[in-house]
């Protein structure tokens, strides 16, 4: 759960930069209550408004609501997969004794909630041992579910860590179209270029010219230069050219976009191989990561992704996006299970702040409902 690593230092210091008006606004209170005296306007209940303990409780304010603010709307971002999960067990276990048939009933809501066969069978398990024959309710089967998930995902909830030595660390981002590559690179290179690192963005999804153009935007808002070519254009040799810019320039990390056609599978496949193998011309190391942007949208689909990509080019990591806007946000505990890929950050909306680290207690307890 600890946020260690660069990324989760730099997006945690991300998240704190919204909070600063509520604090603010005591700080500026502060003065006009001691010279509230003397001007004669101010009215009586003004001096008594910044009640005295106020300014010295605003610092520590700032870092619980940024902690809590991203709680919040990751529980929000979750809520539609909670609201599945919480329902199921509510209407199962009213005060119910934990018999064999309410064994059953419960890993079934929990394979069709996307958690998986492994999950719903391991945490039945754990139950039938403690509490069989005992009556339950539905808030210790909450209990008991996010504790588990909690020890399934602690091992994968490990922050993205460049080594900014490398000059460029190189970062190959791939994914089917539609996952959110494009925007994850425009919030990470927004994320890094926040702390002053030097950043380069590559837009190798040639023959989608919106992509291309996204990119761009994404370059001049974080002010990170963009090598892009023609529609169509080769993206292995646009690829070579981009790296060796960075290098050129002793930029701190270079992403490179990709295509996402899955529906040519071979062309797809030869084009990243094809990819991996220029890049390690001019660096035998590179890529340092191959991110998976994974649009959790998808639900049991993104497992046959997974596989497929990790065939392809060899996948380092996760991303997982769109959380916000399924009910299915169970299948990244099931990924877990299965594949064991560190899962660097998850996405609960639109803005740059709402990608943020990955961390398994806060994940798991907002996916079950609880505070």
């Amino acid at each position: 759960m600890s946020k260690t690593g660069f990324f989760g230092r730099l997006l945690g210091r991300k998240g704190e930069e919204s909070p600063p008006p509520e604090p603010a606004a005591p700080e500026s209170a502060a003065p006009e209550a001691e010279a509230a005296p003397p001007p004669p306007p101010a009215p009586e209940p003004e001096p008594e408004s910044p009640v005295e303990p106020q300014p010295a409780e605003s610092e520590p304010e700032v870092e619980a609501d940024t902690r809590q603010g991203w709680f919040a709307r990751l529980k929000t971002g979750l809520s539609k997969s909670s609201s599945r999960l919480t329902q199921g067990i509510g209407d199962l276990f009213t005060k119910r004794k934990l018999d064999d048939e309410a064994l059953e009933e419960l890993e079934d809501l929990l394979i069709t909630a996307d958690l998986g066969v492994a999950t719903a069978a391991r945490v039945t398990r754990r139950l039938a041992k403690s509490r069989f024959g005992q009556d339950v309710d539905a808030a210790e089967i909450r209990t008991t579910l996010a504790e588990e998930i909690t020890d399934i995902l602690a091992p994968v909830a490990v922050p993205l860590a460049p080594d900014f030595g490398r000059k460029p660390h190189v970062v190959l981002v791939v994914g089917v179209n539609g996952a959110g590559k494009t925007t994850t690179i425009g919030k990470l290179a927004k994320h890094y270029r926040d702390q002053g690192r030097a950043i380069s963005l590559a837009a190798g999804d040639t023959f989608r010219a919106a992509a291309v153009e996204q990119l761009k935007v994404w370059g001049e808002r974080t002010n990170c230069p963009v090598v892009a070519r023609d529609t169509g254009a080769d993206a292995a040799g646009l690829a070579f050219d981009a790296l060796a810019e960075a290098r050129k320039r002793g930029d701190d990390l270079l992403f490179i976009d990709t295509a996402g056609r899955l529906q040519n599978k071979s062309d797809l496949m030869a084009e990243l191989e094809k990819i991996v193998r220029v890049i390690k011309k001019q660096d035998e190391s590179a890529p340092h990561d191959v991110l998976l942007v994974l649009d959790a949208t998808v639900g049991q689909n993104a497992h046959s992704q997974v596989e497929i990509f990790r065939e392809m080019v060899g996948v380092t990591g996760l991303v997982l996006t769109k959380l916000d806007g399924t009910a299915r946000g169970g299948v990244l505990v099931a990924l877990a299970e299965k594949f064991k890929l560190p899962v660097h950050a998850i996405g609960v909306g639109e803005k740059a702040t709402d990608l943020r680290p990955f961390e398994a207690e806060s994940f798991a307890r907002s996916l079950v409902g609880l505070d």
